[in-house]
């Protein structure tokens, strides 16, 4: 990394562990509102679109209105695993005892937050979550969270060689073909959000496909491969000519945008390689040559939207880092990289080393969350120290 990336790095882990550890994992998040009591528990709560004024009230709005509103900073198992798998990054790259204290440290707090009344291990979000194409309850399963503590578990357990994080992270792979639900046909099909819905958004799709994608690298079940390359296939066939895809099928999910393309690139590969099955190569350049031209300016501002430039979410420079380095092109790219760092450092970097969440044509939102914005950079980082360390 070059010097001021290494210092900015730096300057965020300080930051993040200088709170005891206890609390340094707890804090607000773009999508936190239902958890206010003023909605929670009254009436308003009873009304879909008053939920989703009242969600889109507090994730646009650049103050800060948690505290008066009553909602509590609290532990977000996507945010506990993105940082363990930043851990185990930097355990690779140096073996501090305090990395595997925090390595354990998380894995285990993952562990307790599971839910446990599935087919398998799954996790949700620690709010309610109203949006246009559905209303998922508090404790609802997603795929989203629930992949990426499935990958943190499984990195945990390469590092520490402990039995359980392998056990229970690999008992996902049930949740997925048991519990979601599918829209398609026999041979293709789109794995639903979460048990409770039958959307058809393709960066969930293809996270259920990595969970069996990586569980059938562990376990060799020919069933966990079918079924993922059943939900790849639907997915690649989504794709649209230029290389790009929409966020889902439905007419009001027809953006593209950044960090969700990198998603699916991310998933892809990590199919192709678990399952060792190189048909989607082409698929993957196609995307991945898109994703860079399209979202990416020379001079290093991460465009949310492919047909709009703002805002700059930390989501979109930080997906950048992790889609080069699991496409292995990081150095291909490093130039762009470095441009794209140094923006986004500078505009979105405070002074005390945490990033704010977006910054807008007309103002910054300095809300500062530790799932959305902050997890993700710190991952990236993470990974860029491997890159520097080969």
């Amino acid at each position: 990394m070059l010097p001021n990336i290494t210092t900015s790095f730096n300057r965020l882990k300080n930051v993040l562990e200088s709170t005891p550890i206890e609390k340094r994992f707890k804090g607000h998040d773009p999508f936190d509102g239902l958890n206010s009591p003023l909605i929670k528990n009254t009436f308003l709560g009873k009304s879909r679109f008053i939920r989703l004024a009242w969600v889109q009230l507090f994730k646009r709005n650049p103050l800060n209105l948690r505290k008066i509103a009553g909602i509590k900073k609290k532990e977000n198992p996507q945010a506990l695993a993105i940082f363990l798998s930043s851990y185990c990054q930097l355990y690779k790259l140096d073996k501090r005892e305090e990395y595997i204290e925090s390595i354990n440290y998380l894995a285990n707090r993952i562990i307790t937050l599971r839910l446990d009344q599935w087919s398998g291990a799954c996790w949700s979000y620690p709010f309610a979550w109203q949006a246009r194409a559905f209303y998922q309850p508090e404790k609802t399963p997603l795929i989203i969270p629930t992949t990426y503590c499935f990958n943190a578990l499984l990195d945990a357990y390469e590092i520490t060689q402990i039995e359980e994080y392998k056990t229970i992270a690999l008992t996902t792979a049930n949740f997925v073909i048991n519990d979601l639900n599918r829209s398609g046909d026999k041979e293709n099909f789109a794995f639903s959000y979460s048990p409770e819905d039958n959307s058809v958004v393709y960066n969930a799709s293809l996270m259920a496909s990595q969970v069996l994608a990586r569980s059938f690298k562990y376990t060799s079940n020919i069933n966990y491969k079918e079924a993922a390359l059943a939900s790849v296939q639907f997915c690649v066939n989504a794709q649209n000519e230029n290389g790009s895809w929409t966020y889902g099928k439905k007419p009001f999910h027809q953006w593209i945008d950044n960090f969700h393309s990198g998603y699916n690139l991310v998933c892809l590969i990590d199919y192709s390689t678990f399952c060792n099955d190189e048909r989607f190569n082409s698929t993957i350049e196609k995307g991945l040559t898109y994703y860079i031209n399209t979202f990416f300016t020379k001079d290093g501002f991460s465009k949310y939207y492919s047909n709009s430039k703002f805002p700059l979410d930390l989501n979109n420079p930080a997906q950048l880092i992790i889609t080069l380095a699991r496409a292995n092109k990081i150095n291909a790219y490093k130039d762009l990289l470095n441009k794209v760092l140094e923006n986004t450092i500078k505009q979105m970097q405070s002074n005390e080393g945490w990033f704010y969440y977006q910054k807008n044509k007309w103002f910054t939102n300095r809300i500062l969350y530790l799932r959305w914005s902050n997890s993700w950079m710190f991952y990236a980082f993470s990974l860029l120290s491997k890159n520097d360390n080969p």
